[in-house]
């Protein structure tokens, strides 16, 4: 499949620069985007498969201006509104509790 998220050897990007004694996660919501998604995963909506073909139905724009526990977090979004365990309103209601609390 050819789509922006598979762009491994393409020329014109420049080198990889591999990050000196990186961690897996820079951020705690990146880790807990993780395992929501692979906990999500024994509810038994999806596969693997899936969840990575979600991951790559991103918007390329939105894509390349995202890391990589974005591209996790969109996959997980997109795959409970298509499975209909959540609607993007009550997603999206979240998100605006969350920001509304850390404002505080």
């Amino acid at each position: 499949m050819n789509g922006v998220h598979d762009m491994g050897g393409m020329h014109g990007f420049g080198p990889v620069v591999a990050e000196a004694h990186e961690p897996v996660f820079h951020a705690e919501w990146e880790r807990r985007a993780f395992a929501l998604t692979l906990a999500a995963g024994f509810l038994g909506e999806w596969n693997i498969d899936m969840s990575r073909f979600a991951r790559e139905q991103m918007p390329p724009a939105a894509y390349l201006a995202s890391s990589y526990y974005e591209h996790w977090l969109w996959g997980l979004e997109h795959l409970l509104v298509e499975r209909g365990l959540l609607t993007r309103g009550e997603i999206e209601a979240r998100v605006a509790a969350l920001a509304a609390r850390e404002a505080r």
